[in-house]
């Protein structure tokens, strides 16, 4: 299939001068194209299938499995939403995000030179500022959740108004969520006309769009909102908020990451991929990072295409790593909590 990928005349696509950390441009969007995905089917059967057998098929010992559960690090979006979040529970979040492996854990890798740091810091709007105080000079970005995270139900106007708070507090990354009822009601116009606004009130800040997968229903509404997101100028798609009954799971992110290759193939951008919600082990962050180097190679192997939304796996990868240093494992108190 051809697919038309000129800019609509109504001008919906973004402009493009900012560039991630890997050196390619952003996303800027293209027209609706309700082609690319309408008739696009999905076999779940087939999805379960090609995911169930990841870990089995791929498994990886000794220095490999460190050498991907550092990797893994440098991947993490390190987040508190919580409703009692502080100042102070921030800035330790922060402390964490600047050093997630312990001293002696990095020397007996030979990490002692490496900068090793998470790939973000996520929190609530009004905690932006404090996270930006706290890593300023790190060079770790702030993202922030925005929208009427989780569910997004308020107006739009508020919503946009929410983003445009967070990105003047500092925020580098913008994680919105959609309106889940345009995607049930295969409302596409609607949901590409509101990603579109959020997008523009992103200004710089990147965004990612969280679809809640959890809530959609199918996996060809996964596939169709994904891409819709796209088109509409996402640099990310996310799979969940983590606070729906189902988050990330392995079909669902195939599907998700098979729209994201296809989007690619037709225009030629790149665009980044956070599963989130209830990851929490060091062999999960190996599966998770396995299927992005079969389905899209090595480059989505890095935090500028690549994120985990799954804060309480690093306690485990960093178990895991001083098990591989000192053959011991060592209780959860021994390591700093995030």
């Amino acid at each position: 299939m051809t697919v038309d990928v000129k800019a609509p005349e109504q001008g919906k696509t973004h402009p493009v001068p900012a560039r991630t950390g890997a050196g390619h441009e952003r996303n800027p969007g293209m027209a609706l194209t309700p082609e690319m995905f309408e008739s696009h089917a999905v076999n779940r059967s087939a999805a379960e299938r090609r995911t169930a057998t990841l870990a089995a098929r791929r498994s990886v010992k000794k220095a490999y499995q460190a050498a991907w559960l550092v990797n893994a690090l440098r991947c993490i979006d390190l987040t508190t939403l919580a409703g009692d979040d502080t100042a102070a529970r921030v800035r330790r979040l922060c402390a964490k995000a600047r050093n997630p492996l312990a001293p002696h854990i990095k020397e007996g890798l030979g990490l002692g030179d490496m900068s090793l740091t998470t790939g973000a810091a996520c929190v609530y709007p009004t905690m932006v500022g404090h996270a930006v105080r706290a890593l300023d000079g790190s060079g770790i970005p702030v993202a922030s959740v925005a929208t009427g995270f989780p569910a997004g139900l308020m107006p739009l106007n508020l919503r946009l108004e929410e983003i445009r708070y967070a990105v003047a507090e500092g925020a580098d990354e913008i994680d919105i969520v959609i309106t889940r009822e345009h995607v049930l009601t295969a409302n596409w116009q609607a949901l590409y006309d509101e990603i579109c606004a959020m997008r523009e009130a992103c200004g710089p800040a990147h965004l990612k769009a969280i679809l809640a997968t959890g809530d959609l229903q199918t996996l060809r509404n996964t596939y169709a909102a994904s891409m819709v997101a796209m088109q509409a100028g996402a640099d990310f798609i996310k799979t969940s908020t983590g606070k729906e009954s189902v988050n990330a799971t392995l079909p669902v992110s195939l599907v998700m990451i098979r729209a994201l290759r296809d989007y690619g193939a037709v225009t030629g951008h790149r665009i980044g991929f956070k599963p989130a919600g209830g990851m929490k082990s060091a062999k999960e962050a190996i599966t998770w990072q396995i299927l992005m180097k079969e389905e899209l190679g090595r480059e989505w192997l890095n935090p500028d295409l690549f994120r985990f939304g799954a804060s309480s796996m690093l306690g485990d990868i960093e178990r895991q790593l001083e098990h591989h240093v000192t053959g011991r494992y060592a209780s959860s108190s021994r390591h700093a909590i995030a």
